[in-house]
């Protein structure tokens, strides 16, 4: 079996920025969707009918899942395109969307329909794609195990247990 060919730099690096580009969008719609229950749920505490969920729990439960949507949509992406060795841009890209979102989600927490600031998120889509040209040199095959160099060498009285028949 022959090994497989690597894509070249040039395409790896645009379905990297497009894979990344709607990973971010899935990731900040999921985010802004939660958020926006966490608004509605603070509203509705402040006109005295609860909706059974606090703020806070809207709040972790929306960090949490835009945290796991990231690394899961860059890899899928990734892999439905047929690329391999994705360690470095997934971790790249979700490390880089865990400080985007921290750094901007005052802005998305205080109204509704609000995005995230474009310029990181730009920066974060190149960062990504150039995450995705590091790739892991192969490790070198293993080799096939050897066969002893004397097959017919007879067995020494010595290596012979007291189960063995003699011969």
């Amino acid at each position: 079996m022959a090994a497989p060919t690597h894509t070249p730099p040039l395409p790896r690096l645009l379905k990297a920025a497009v894979v990344t580009a709607l990973a971010i969008g899935a990731a900040h719609l999921i985010l802004s969707d939660t958020l926006r229950f966490a608004l509605v749920a603070e509203a509705s505490a402040a006109l005295g009918s609860p909706t059974g969920y606090g703020t806070a729990q809207v709040f972790t439960t929306a960090l949490f899942n835009t945290a796991l949507v990231m690394p899961i949509v860059l890899w899928t992406g990734m892999r439905l395109s047929g690329e391999r060795r994705l360690g470095a841009m997934v971790l790249v890209g979700s490390a880089g969307w865990i400080v985007v979102v921290w750094r901007g989600v005052d802005g998305l927490d205080d109204s509704f329909g609000a995005i995230l600031p474009l310029r990181p998120l730009v920066l974060l889509v190149g960062v990504t794609a150039l995450a995705s040209l590091l790739r892991r040199r192969p490790s070198p095959a293993p080799s096939a195990p050897r066969a002893p160099q004397n097959p017919s060498a007879p067995i020494r009285p010595g290596n012979v247990s007291e189960t063995t028949p003699a011969s």
